[in-house]
């Protein structure tokens, strides 16, 4: 072995897990940090889900943002600390095992990549909004006054940026971190060039967001109500940070890299997506125009309302930049959390999905396999999009879910004096100290309370009939327990590192699949 190979292997450190390392280590310190922020997407939650917030509770709704970056913040906080202990793929799947136990950390990352799916799909239904505005050629379906054109379009685009994030992740990481950075570099500069635009046209006071305008009278719990469903718009958009966690077998020095590029993912998301929301609402010309709360309008349209000539239609591009990235980096998220779990033996076919090509250094049957199946779900929308709309917030849910599967069995190794390891301050690497117990404890009640908001059966939201309504329950319950059904007949008999993916006895490793 050359002295560059033992370099390689001490650097990776993944004997120490039970695994030899097979993926390709080359993501930088600005390519975790990317990953994340892309997951975010500043500009594809903000102005996708803008309408709801402002249609729903008015300008006060921007309350939400500062309140779900507390609670995401405390998750977070407590994510850094895992990822500076265990860069693992799959973070979530691995963490919520090693800290709780196999059916925990089976269960988180089921949720987790069946919602990472579902989420693909979602994100490149975004385009829709975006695409025929920038040029009516990308209206390839009819001329989208048919009573399927909006949705067969949204479709026939979706599966093409599909094919693309497909080829991507198929050929390498390098080529994703490439190509991610540098969409991620657009996306900012773009951001920050809205909130600078929306800002010189301020029309307003900060005032607004001090007054319910009479929003949610005669709804159910009167602005409380209105308010709690109009931060699903915030909290759908402000998660994802941990992909720049699940990648650490593909960066340098992932013990630091991982945790500053989450905490740095996140609080530039909120600065900087937080100042475009204030600037828009202080900067549109009638507080009342009904297309601000409508999905035909929304932010896109405030911008295009305030841009000089041209400038709207170059902000709509760089939207479409974000949109791809963030499809691009929810797929790798979803490639890696599927490698990790079929490389415990966790999925059906774990030894394919397992599989890393030896040219690329990448598992491209798990890239292949997310992206057909998430093309087949966007299907739904052309026929039942208020079942598409529903599928698309219970995935948000899950994911929530996953994350209180790690949160929770980390408080409890807290209570129980277990956590955190020594290792971690004392070499060097991020932990909470003191501060640990009662950040832990807000990220639990947190991650409990959200998901109670999210799943709430509103008819506003969810629609009917009842099974939509409750769907929150009735989905997660048929996927969860399909799931679970795999796992208790057959799964939980064979999981276990798969020889291929092992370490040599000889490194001293252990099988955390097998524990």
């Amino acid at each position: 072995m050359t002295r560059d190979e033992n370099r390689h292997k001490s650097d990776s450190g993944m004997e120490h897990f039970g695994y030899r390392q097979s993926l390709d280590r080359s993501i930088g310190a600005f390519g975790s940090f990317a990953a994340g922020v892309s997951y975010i997407s500043i500009l594809t939650g903000t102005f996708q889900l803008f309408w709801l917030g402002y249609g729903t509770a008015g300008p006060a709704y921007l309350w939400s943002w500062p309140l779900v970056l507390v609670g995401q913040l405390a998750v977070a906080l407590c994510f850094m600390e895992l990822a500076a202990k265990y860069p693992i793929a799959g973070s979530v799947y691995n963490w919520s095992k090693i800290l709780g136990s196999r059916i925990v950390g089976w269960s988180s990352g089921w949720l987790m990549l069946t919602a990472s799916v579902v989420t693909l799909s979602a994100v490149v239904l975004a385009l829709q909004l975006n695409l025929p505005r920038l040029w009516k050629g990308f209206q390839l379906v009819g001329d989208g006054t048919g009573p399927y054109d909006f949705a067969t379009n949204a479709v026939v685009l979706g599966t093409i940026w599909i094919v693309f994030t497909t080829v991507v992740n198929a050929l390498g990481v390098r080529l994703m971190a490439m190509i991610n950075s540098a969409g991620v570099f657009i996306e900012l500069i773009a951001a920050c060039l809205i909130a600078i635009i929306l800002g010189l046209h301020m029309r307003r006071g900060p005032e607004v967001f001090f007054s319910t305008g009479g929003y949610g009278t005669g709804a159910p719990g009167g602005y409380l109500g209105a308010f709690l469903v109009a931060s699903l718009a915030s909290g759908y958009v402000m998660y994802g940070f941990d992909t720049a966690s699940s990648l650490g077998e593909e960066t340098h020095e992932p013990r630091r890299t991982a945790p500053r590029a989450i905490l740095r993912a996140i609080l530039a998301s909120f600065v900087i997506g937080g100042a475009i929301l204030v600037a828009a609402v202080l900067s549109v010309p009638d507080l009342k125009d009904p297309m601000i709360g409508s999905s035909s309008g929304g932010l896109q349209y405030i911008v295009e309302l305030v841009s000089w000539g041209p400038l709207g239609k170059v902000f709509l591009g760089c939207i479409v930049v974000a949109v791809t990235v963030c499809a691009l980096a929810v797929h790798t998220a979803a490639i890696r959390l599927s490698f990790a779990m079929a490389r415990d033996n966790a999925l059906p076919f774990g030894e394919r999905l397992a599989a890393v090509n030896p040219d690329t250094q990448t598992p491209i049957v798990p890239a292949v396999v997310i992206g057909v199946i998430a093309a087949l779900i966007l299907v739904i929308n052309i026929g039942q999009p208020k079942i598409f709309t529903v599928l698309t917030s219970i995935a948000v849910i899950m994911i929530y879910l996953a994350y209180l599967m790690v949160t929770g069995p980390q408080l409890l190794k807290r209570l129980k004096g277990q956590w955190p390891p020594p290792d971690l301050a004392a070499g060097g690497y991020f932990s909470m100290g003191r501060w640990g117990l009662p950040v832990n404890f807000l990220a639990v009640a947190w991650g409990a309370g959200m998901a109670l908001n999210l799943a709430w059966p509103r008819e506003a939201v969810y629609g009917t009939p009842w099974y939509n309504t409750w769907g929150a329950f009735v989905y997660i319950a048929v996927i969860l327990g399909a799931g679970l059904a795999w796992y208790g007949l057959k799964g939980r008999h064979h999981i276990g590192t798969l020889a291929s993916h092992a370490a040599d006895a000889a490194d001293g490793g252990r099988r955390p699949g097998q524990g």
